[in-house]
């Protein structure tokens, strides 16, 4: 994985996010929220147009941010890649240079991260990653945001993550590093988390107190859990390898309420969504008391605002 520094101020991963950035995001987002609470209006982005291009499917992140930016005045142009000319040939670079000319922010999803910072490249105008491969900055900074209210900070909270070392993982990682956490991941050894995000996650945390612990054995980083967190073991573009997947998986990193119970009595339950119930997470444990999903869910809105208004230096 290569990683890019580009000029202008692009979210393609929590790389791209200085500690400081993302504290005020958050803090900005739970302003926000209590204004949508109190049906207060804000339209600081009228007149801005927000595209959204897609290669993949999606439910929160599309309508979060469509939603997100009707609600801050301004507009949305939806783009599914099929109904462009990326489907009939024409390059990314081309493609990020046109829609740079009509709307303000991109919003993309592309398979490979490679594309997205190649896209990221030749737009002119901020990109954010709205899932990739490797990351899925949107969702951690509506995670942190989930923690932060429900145990009232997030440096020294112990996180446990259990399951695929994935995008979404890779970017709890770096948020972690940045915020303080300390973060436990329990995953099979062939499905670690990007060992260059690991390196860089251990600089970051050695000036945050951040602690990062890998292990294989779920029940070695569940017991000092603050957040317990897992994702789908089969992530989008990996279908082929379900099978597979699932028998190196199950049962061993399934999040049930015995699992639940080895973490502290105060434990919360967070899953990005959508969860495949009885493969990564029992029904029991999802609609679960310690379970939060639908506040996480929620604050995709409220933080993807927030992200949009800290891109608009003229907001």
């Amino acid at each position: 994985m290569k990683i890019l520094t580009l000029s202008k101020k692009d979210v393609l991963s929590l790389i791209d996010l200085t500690s400081g950035e993302i504290q005020s995001i958050i803090q900005l987002a739970a302003k926000l929220k209590v204004e949508t609470k109190k049906g207060q209006s804000n339209s600081q982005l009228k007149g801005k147009v927000l595209g959204l291009i897609f290669q993949k499917p999606s439910t929160r992140t599309r309508v979060s941010f469509e939603t997100g930016m009707y609600q801050l005045g301004g507009s949305v142009v939806s783009l599914n890649t099929n109904d462009i000319q990326l489907s009939r040939g024409e390059s990314l670079e081309d493609t990020a240079r046109s829609l740079s000319l009509y709307v303000n922010y991109l919003v993309t999803r592309f398979y490979q991260h490679e594309e997205t910072q190649l896209f990221a490249k030749y737009a002119t105008i901020p990109v954010i990653n709205g899932l990739s491969d490797l990351f899925h900055p949107c969702q951690i900074l509506a995670d942190m945001m989930t923690i932060s209210e429900r145990k009232g900070k997030l440096k020294g909270i112990n996180v446990t993550w259990i399951g695929d070392g994935n995008n979404v993982c890779n970017d709890l990682i770096l948020g972690s590093a940045k915020t303080g956490m300390n973060l436990s991941i329990a995953c099979p050894d062939a499905y670690r988390p990007s060992e260059e995000v690991v390196k860089l996650a251990d600089l970051i945390g050695s000036g945050t107190g951040a602690k990062l612990v890998i292990s294989d054995d779920p029940l070695k980083v569940i017991a000092d859990a603050d957040v317990v967190v897992t994702d789908t073991f089969v992530s989008i573009g990996n279908d082929e390898e379900k099978l597979v997947r699932e028998s190196v998986f199950l049962p061993k990193y399934q999040i049930n309420q015995h699992l639940m119970n080895l973490a502290r009595r105060d434990v919360i339950f967070m899953h990005c969504l959508p969860a495949k119930r009885g493969q990564e997470v029992t029904s029991e444990v999802l609609d679960g008391e310690a379970s939060v999903v639908w506040d996480e869910a929620e604050n995709r809105l409220h933080s993807q605002k927030a992200l949009l208004l800290f891109l608009s230096p003229q907001a």
